[in-house]
């Protein structure tokens, strides 16, 4: 009786070594399998950080991870050392890396809520180049049409041509976010003689309707999009497409 109680306490004692050793081992594998992607640390949000949330008050969201280098993006952060001063430029999501551009002066970020929204229209924000933002010269309150272009067409008549159309015509802009500059002294773009080129990238919120939405949010993310400054008094000459056939038209 007693050999059995001994063997059977025995073999629970194994099954137990072995269930560490498996854990252990489980461990030290996926240690192994981040080493070889030669992890770099960065800076990752780990609870949600508004909009305008200073630096100073957001170290408690923020925590160092090891992520591959392959997935790092170029701007992501490793420190907020050189960012004192600067506030969140839009509504940082957990599990994003921090990116330099998602940091910027107070004075460069404008509230969503600057310009009224019209009733039954809703917002939707993008990021643009400065060049696709008429050299970011943009301000809540303005109206811009919103031209889509795709490389495989979008021309039910000329399949897979490139196509380009202002589908959208005199949307209000009700907010304009714009990166960091890397000069001290950046340029607003206001000044006509100022010849100094916008660098960085613009998120630029405007207010559509649930399917104008759903167009830009397509588009972003399966062509590209381009804006053209357009006071309610602009000419819509129609919704000229286009494309190789008709560009010198």
């Amino acid at each position: 009786m007693k050999s059995r109680m001994l063997a059977g306490t025995a073999a629970v004692a194994l099954a137990l070594v072995g269930a560490l050793l498996i854990i252990v081992y489980a461990n030290g594998a996926d240690a192994r399998a981040i080493a070889t992607t030669s992890p770099k640390k960065v800076l990752v949000v780990e609870k949600a950080i508004p909009a305008g949330t200073s630096v100073n008050d957001m170290t408690a969201s923020l925590v160092i991870q090891d992520v591959p280098a392959a997935g790092v993006a170029p701007t992501a952060l490793t420190s907020l050392d050189s960012k004192a001063g600067t506030v969140a430029a839009v509504d940082l999501i957990p599990g994003e890396q921090l990116l330099a551009e998602r940091l910027v002066d107070p004075a460069d970020v404008k509230s969503s809520g600057a310009v009224k929204v019209p009733a039954g229209m809703q917002e939707v924000t993008f990021e643009l180049e400065p060049k696709m933002v008429v050299g970011g010269r943009l301000e809540a309150g303005d109206h811009v049409a919103i031209g889509f272009s795709f490389g495989g067409g979008a021309d039910k008549s000329k399949p897979a041509e490139p196509t380009t159309q202002l589908s959208l015509r005199k949307v209000l802009v009700t907010a304009v976010q714009r990166a960091a500059q890397p000069s001290a002294k950046p340029s607003d773009g206001t000044n006509p003689q100022d010849t100094t080129l916008p660098q960085g990238s613009f998120m630029v919120t405007v207010a559509v309707s649930d399917v104008d939405a759903s167009k830009i949010i397509y588009t972003n993310l399966n062509g590209s999009l381009w804006l053209t400054k357009e006071p309610l008094d602009a000419q819509d000459n129609g919704g000229f497409i286009a494309r190789k056939d008709t560009v010198y038209k």
